[in-house]
């Protein structure tokens, strides 16, 4: 059997757009920040170069210098806050994201998250939707060293779950994302929330889907029919 057709054992998600549709919510509220520190920063600039990544390492190449414990604390909620209140309105879960959850759930398939978003943004998500006892873990950026587009966080995610990478499932929406995902070995689904399908692709989905309705034949065999 070619590792193309193996079966897909577990799935990881990535949460911020991917689980939910709220990149555009974070990207205001960079772009904010950025305006407010004198700074020029578009959506697409963050989306491309920073999404994924820890705001550790996020607001120090913003800056261009090393930022002190307590003002990296500050600026990182202050962007945190201002994100929650745009985006607490809209709270729900992607297309299709509810229903195939629960499909993992009945089939017995385990699935994490895998998500750099800090506490206060996992809880606002997980615990405002009610859904973390559906995921068997939920893996923060605080477990590794590297945020995405190093494996760091996938690999410890499959490893939660206790399974091989390469016979993980991701989904993820960022270019970051992907490749770190990529990188750890797991076949991947972009989600096109945020970046263009070429974008994904180009970073190394296998696939690009624009929600949860429907999964590529390829992938759901491999994840549903041996069982």
């Amino acid at each position: 059997m070619t590792s193309s057709m193996a079966p897909l054992r577990a799935v990881v998600f990535d949460m911020d757009g991917t689980l939910v549709d709220n990149m555009v919510f974070h990207n205001q509220a960079w772009v904010a920040l950025a305006r407010k520190l004198g700074l020029s920063l578009t959506a697409d600039d963050f989306q491309m170069h920073f999404a994924g990544k820890k705001n550790e390492e996020i607001l120090p190449a913003l800056l261009g210098r090393p930022l002190a414990p307590e003002e990296m604390h500050q600026l990182a909620e202050e962007k945190e806050n201002h994100y929650r209140t745009l985006y607490r309105p809209h709270l729900r879960l992607h297309r299709g994201a509810e229903a195939f959850i629960t499909r993992l759930s009945e089939a017995r398939i385990p699935a994490a998250i895998a998500t750099a978003a800090p506490q206060g943004n996992r809880e606002l998500v997980l615990d405002g939707l009610g859904i973390r006892p559906l995921f068997n873990r939920v893996v923060g950026a605080e477990e590794v060293t590297r945020g995405k587009p190093s494996p760091d966080i996938f690999l410890a995610a499959a490893k939660a779950l206790g399974v091989e990478p390469g016979e993980c499932l991701a989904f993820e929406d960022a270019v970051l994302g992907v490749m770190s995902a990529r990188d750890a070995g797991m076949t991947v689904v972009g989600v096109t929330t945020a970046a263009p399908a070429e974008q994904l692709r180009e970073a190394g989905a296998g696939w690009t889907v624009p929600d949860f309705m429907t999964l590529p034949p390829e992938v759901e065999a491999r994840l549903f029919s041996a069982r």
